[in-house]
């Protein structure tokens, strides 16, 4: 095949890679063989002297789509040119002094400092423009929210969720709602509408970068680590890293390797950049990359084994994933069994058929990932039954991605997970009701449905009968089940496990709809879709969920069960009706911003975290400050208020 043709091939291949992994935190290839292609591409391109119109190698970063503000970068931030040989990194650092630290695993996100107060906080994005996470930033663990120090101040950091943080979240959802890596994690969590969500899953922030000039203070020399011990002094935390030279960068590499397994946080690599600060800026930019800095990415342990089987699980939503499973292989001192395909993208691109010799290694030293399969027999053949129910199976493409389901919504695999999802906290609350419990109840035929849990009165003696159960057992089980009829619309609707439909979106569509369960079970996409927080994805499951017949006989036999709380002045006048708001900078008449967004959401107001054509008012105190949001208001002709003034509104309308 020709370069041209093969460039043509790759480009399309590796920007739909990318395209997902960075807007829908999926992955439709390994990261080793997403490096394997990208490289291909760069020899290619090498040799043949053409770039073609959207090559990765030609751009920085991926477009990031969401209802985040977009905010252009004051600088372009570029990607790190990258190696996996320790000679390139020799001859990389010469006869300068050098800096050699953790290449983190997380998302990069910019901080603006300005008289002490953090004024901004942005991801990454393209490179050239990011989108405005403030309101989550505020809320990182280790992030201080004013310093001492004056001047204009803006850094470069890798925001990271901790590996414990990370199997504490996915702990709490179910199989097929969990995240595949802490990377991912963090991705959805930065950019959450809802703060609280940030605040809960403790996200971290570590300085890799100062961007700002900050010669005047005597503080600094003309050295990059004097420039992070300054930066500590301010209450941040750096990125660890280690002064090198050329004679000793091959010793820390290797100490930093035999630390990967004890590390509290995900990295790919490591980073070596020039401790002088002119010299770096003497060398300047690529169109891609700095000059001053290079990714030394982990030579990949692979290991040679054989596929003995492939695991295809059915989960709650019917999604069945497939896991293949090989004879055991000691990799990075663990040994290895199995490893997730994620989707039938991967399982095809590999060509997999059972027997066949594949190549093993750990993405990031720590999941277990099927390099290559140097057999390709593709002899692998994807169920047409599901594997619990054996019902017909369907295959579902997305964006490209294509998964297969289980459309039986009575597959006891799915039942069992639904009902525990149902019964969850943030769900029906039913306490005491475990897995276990409904699993044995699905088994005997007790439950066929979420209505079949309020009817268990029927089973009442085979209950008591049952291993570990007893009088005292029933009777808290019939309670709980009792105090679970009366609860909050979100909380109910959250409870069905629409696809995509967290507690948060639950909650907001309610909002829209006045709580107005009939107008929910009615809505169109395209009206959905204008609910901010809600797009095509959630809008097009919502639609789909209460298209279907059965749903609806099942919520229509829950509702006659239940009665709902309904918000204040949820049911009654509504002065802030049809309002939005964004609440910005500190406070001094409500104690946190919760409860000022509370007071806002029960007198029909909406409270965003970006300001738009859309939003009626900025509430900032700081009403003339130079800060982005101000900004934003400025030019879309938004009113900024300040909370004062805000009251005065209030009382005017005879609402407090």
């Amino acid at each position: 095949m020709d370069p041209i043709t093969r460039m043509k091939e790759l480009i399309p291949l590796l920007n739909e890679a990318a395209r997902v992994y960075y807007n829908d935190d999926r992955e439709l290839m390994s990261n080793l063989e997403y490096d394997r292609f990208y490289e291909e591409l760069e020899r290619l391109e090498k040799s043949s002297g053409v770039i073609l119109a959207g090559s990765p190698t030609n751009q920085v970063g991926y477009t990031v789509l969401s209802s985040l503000e977009k905010v252009r970068h004051e600088t372009p931030m570029l990607s790190l040119d990258k190696t996996k040989s320790i000679d390139k990194l020799k001859s990389f650092l010469a006869d300068q002094r050098g800096l050699l630290s953790w290449k983190l695993d997380g998302l990069t996100i910019v901080l603006r400092y300005n008289k002490g107060v953090l004024q901004s906080a942005l991801t990454r994005g393209n490179g050239e423009i990011g989108e405005d996470i403030t309101h989550n930033a505020r809320v990182f663990s280790n992030i201080p929210l004013s310093i001492n120090y004056s001047e204009e101040l803006i850094l470069r950091g890798e925001a990271m969720i901790s590996y414990a943080d990370f199997d504490r979240i996915n702990g709490k959802l179910p199989a097929d709602e969990q995240y595949k890596n802490p990377r991912n994690l963090c991705s959805g969590t930065v950019r959450q509408l809802n703060s609280e969500i940030a605040a809960d899953r403790r996200v971290s922030f570590f300085v890799f970068n100062i961007v700002s000039s900050i010669e005047k203070s005597n503080e600094i020399q003309d050295l990059k680590s004097k420039q992070f011990e300054w930066i500590k002094s301010l209450g941040f935390e750096t990125v660890e890293y280690e002064i090198v030279h050329e004679n000793s960068i091959e010793e820390f590499v290797s100490q930093f390797e035999d630390r990967i397994s004890a590390n509290k946080f995900p990295s790919d690599g490591l980073v070596l950049t020039y401790d002088s600060i002119s010299y770096s800026r003497s060398l300047g930019t690529t169109s891609k990359f700095p000059k001053d800095s290079i990714a030394y990415k982990w030579a990949d342990d692979l290991s040679e084994t054989t596929l003995i089987d492939i695991q295809w699980n059915t989960s709650r939503t019917g999604l069945i994933n497939p896991v293949a499973v090989f004879e055991p292989v000691e990799i990075e001192g663990t040994t290895v069994r199995q490893a997730s395909l994620h989707n039938i993208n991967i399982l095809q691109n590999l060509e997999l058929g059972i027997g066949d010799r594949i190549l093993v290694y750990k993405a990031n030293m720590i999941i277990p990932q099927i390099a290559d399969n140097l057999t390709r027999s593709n002899t692998a053949e994807i169920p047409q039954k599901c594997p619990v129910c054996e019902e017909p199976t369907e295959i579902i493409s997305e964006n490209e991605s294509k998964s297969l389901f289980c459309g039986n919504s009575m597959c006891k695999a799915q039942l069992v997970q639904s009902l525990t999802h149902f019964a969850s906290r943030d769900a029906m609350n039913i306490e005491g009701l475990s897995e276990q419990t409904l699993e044995a109840f699905v088994q005997k035929t007790f439950v066929e449905n979420f209505a079949d849990l309020y009817s268990l009165d029927k089973f009442k003696n085979d209950i008591i009968s049952m291993n570990g159960y007893g009088e005292k057992s029933y009777s808290k089980l019939s309670a709980a089940l009792e105090k679970s009829k009366h609860t909050r619309l979100p909380n109910f609707i959250y409870a069905l496990g629409i696809k995509h439909v967290g507690l948060n979106t639950a909650k907001l569509i309610c909002d829209y709809y006045a709580y107005d369960i009939e107008k929910i079970m009615k809505a169109q996409q395209s009206e959905l879709e204008e609910i901010e927080g809600v797009g095509k994805k959630i809008s097009e499951s919502v639609r789909r969920y209460f298209s279907n017949e059965a749903n609806i006989n099942l919520v229509k036999k829950l509702l006659s069960l239940m009665s709902f709380s309904v918000p204040e002045a949820a049911d009654g006048e509504k002065p802030l009706a049809d309002q939005r708001f964004v609440i910005t900078g500190d406070l001094s008449i409500f104690q946190n911003r919760k409860e000022f967004q509370s007071l806002i959401e029960s007198l029909g107001g909406k409270v965003t975290g970006s300001v738009t054509s859309k939003t009626t008012y900025l509430i900032n105190n700081d009403a003339f400050s130079e800060s982005l949001k101000n900004k934003k208001a400025r030019e879309l002709g938004v009113q900024v208020i300040t909370e004062e003034e805000f009251a005065d509104k209030l009382k005017a309308i005879n609402s407090i």
